[in-house]
């Protein structure tokens, strides 16, 4: 069987070592239009920051290693133009046509770029990485602006701040993290505020020069890279992503699809949803791979759990927020509470937790967590209890481990889920 994987970061990697560990004489291909596979993308901004020394550092792994260790072959500078699935060949720019049984898409997304320029950059490859370092060494700008209040864009200003710039960031709608909560976007810029980080909401940017910056990085959201797909036949969702089934499968039979080109199932609202995440990537990747070999796994969908530093503080979500279940048709109440991760007097810092239920089912839907400490493990918790389809006052009698320089005698999270069990009664 001859299985081509077109992309080769997490999704790719993952669906094409879960299929040889499956069939050990399949003929697996991987095709790659970069020159670098396997590395670390989230670690980007943390490489402009200063906090990681070289894009080799992000590299866990070299085509080599998946030759010799897992009998994979990767093609890096091999990009994909055309897919003819009736006669199931894919051609490669230099024009060579390349067969397959079974076909993996794995081709991510890419920045949506409204602006372009000298000094106008995105951060979402390692060229990407390179040359916006290289501008940053080389031009020494002394102010930034970026473009977008999401993720990527919120990293790049914490770490373009700490490289002594001053920056701002502009971003379309009133709140942050592409989140609509109100509570959290308030928290966010509270931070960005003590990081002297000018942020612009409700604030449309026509075009890069208007805002005067030395450098400008656009992190306005990305687009999903499915129209060679589309073009041979395989259906899109409402978000523009492809659209899989349970099995990773596209509407096209024999091709699979898996990480930021492809939607997934939203474990709370039970609907197809696009977040694009590394580590659902990694998840739809395994399952992609396992069924193109024949296997018949299924994967079990997405709650959109995420964590990103800004300006030293961690903020995490899982779920719905209460805007988001609105408009999903729940009846969604909100608590906010505020403890400590560890005792006072064990320099306990403060956390605030967000927890969202649905008042007719009683469900948990959703939270939000902030704090510079002690957030990842327990949005993680929340996670869990989400795929669980836990109520809170199954959450509320969780045994959380604890001990003074870990945690506190009631964790703040059992006392959001009982204030939140107070408000479902």
């Amino acid at each position: 069987m001859k299985l081509v994987v077109v992309g080769g970061v997490a999704a790719g990697l993952s669906a094409a070592s879960r299929a040889r560990r499956l069939d050990r004489n399949a003929d697996i291909t991987v095709l790659e239009k970069g020159s670098r596979i396997s590395y670390g993308a989230c670690g980007l901004p943390y490489l402009i920051e200063g906090q990681v020394g070289s894009l080799d550092e992000l590299t866990v792994y070299t085509p080599a290693f998946f030759e010799n260790e897992r009998d994979i072959r990767v093609r890096t500078n091999s990009e994909v133009v055309g897919i003819q699935h009736s006669r199931r060949e894919v051609t490669l720019r230099s024009g060579e046509k390349v067969p397959y049984d079974r076909l993996v898409w794995a081709a991510g997304a890419r920045p949506a770029m409204p602006f372009a320029g000298r000094n106008v950059f995105c951060l979402h490859t390692d060229k990407d990485a390179l040359r916006l370092e290289s501008f940053l060494r080389e031009q020494r700008p002394k102010t930034a602006a970026v473009i977008g209040g999401g993720y990527i864009g919120l990293e790049l200003a914490t770490a373009l701040r700490a490289r002594g710039l001053e920056v701002s960031v502009h971003h379309e709608a009133t709140t942050l993290l592409n989140r609509e909560d109100d509570w959290l976007s308030k928290r966010v810029a509270e931070r960005l505020e003590r990081c002297r980080i000018a942020l612009h909401l409700n604030t449309r940017v026509n075009s890069a020069d208007s805002l005067g910056a030395d450098l400008v990085v656009v992190a306005t959201g990305l687009k999903p890279n499915v129209e060679l797909l589309a073009e041979a036949g395989a259906g899109l969702g409402r978000s523009g992503a492809l659209t899989v089934d349970e099995r990773m499968e596209t509407t096209l039979s024999g091709i699979y699809a898996a990480g930021d080109c492809c939607e997934a199932r939203h474990i709370v609202t039970g609907r197809p949803a696009w977040i694009p995440l590394g580590t659902t990537a990694n998840r739809m990747g395994r399952v992609a791979g396992a069924n193109a070999t024949g296997a018949r796994e299924r994967f079990e969908g997405i709650a959109g759990t995420a964590i990103v530093r800004i300006g030293g503080m961690a903020v995490a979500v899982t779920g719905l927020s209460s805007q988001q279940a609105r408009r999903e048709g729940f009846s969604p109440v909100e608590v906010v509470v505020e403890g400590r991760n560890r005792p006072k007097y064990f320099h306990g810092r403060k956390v605030a937790i967000q927890l969202v239920a649905d008042r007719n089912s009683r469900r948990l839907l959703g939270a939000a967590i902030v704090g510079d400490q002690g957030v990842a493990g327990r949005i993680d918790v929340v996670a869990t209890a989400l795929a669980a389809k836990m109520r809170p006052d199954a959450l509320a009698e969780v045994d959380l481990a604890y001990a003074p320089p870990y945690g506190t005698a009631t964790d703040p999270l059992i006392t959001a889920a009982h204030q939140l069990v107070k408000v479902l009664d």
